[in-house]
């Protein structure tokens, strides 16, 4: 907390034509927070990133700060909230305090097809902006877990998958052949 770059807001990013959506859940306390932008300069970038860029919706496997020259395709990444929460688990009011950012955001993202949910937080995070705007009464039908599509009511794709947290790769729970397997799956469910 005594970093300059501690608790300021790190906004979306990626190609505003995007049929793909990543939503993760916060900025990565020594990651994004630090850089301003989401998945840089952190572990889950170094695991997510060289995915994007073998599936086709990034430039370049690497991303280490917003000079880096990385370009997403057909992507864009945003988050359910926009400061690093504390312990990584942001309160509901923290949610609720950034639900207005990201309903404004998603709503400008006319494209998009397929939500890449990271993690339950993300998960739910697309749930709720749906239940706001009155197209969803009850989260109880989705469940997550991994690997899990769902066909929503706005007429988009939602995947689930675990998020690619040190916590959950280095423990192999979300291995790399899993994680390319999702995003080969929205590839080709955003062209069709």
């Amino acid at each position: 907390m005594d970093c300059e770059y501690w608790g300021k807001p790190v906004p979306g990013f990626g190609d505003p034509e995007a049929r793909v959506l990543i939503m993760g859940l916060a900025p990565g306390a020594h990651g994004s927070n630090r850089t301003g932008r989401p998945f840089t300069g952190d572990a889950s970038g170094k695991f997510m990133y060289p995915v994007l860029q073998e599936t086709g919706f990034a430039n370049q496997p690497n991303a280490t700060d917003c000079n880096d020259g990385l370009q997403l395709r057909d992507l864009y990444i945003t988050a359910a909230v926009r400061c690093a929460p504390p312990d990584n688990k942001p309160l509901p009011s923290e949610l609720a305090n950034c639900a207005p950012f990201l309903d404004r955001e998603l709503q400008g993202l006319e494209n998009v097809k397929v939500i890449v949910a990271l993690g339950r937080i993300g998960f739910d995070a697309y749930l709720n902006y749906l239940k706001r705007l009155g197209l969803l009464t009850s989260k109880q039908p989705y469940v997550f877990q991994h690997g899990a599509r769902y066909q929503m009511p706005d007429g988009r794709t939602l995947l689930a998958s675990y998020h690619p947290s040190n916590q959950n790769t280095q423990t192999g729970k979300l291995t790399r052949p899993m994680f390319v397997k999702i995003f080969k799956e929205a590839a080709r469910i955003a062209s069709a």
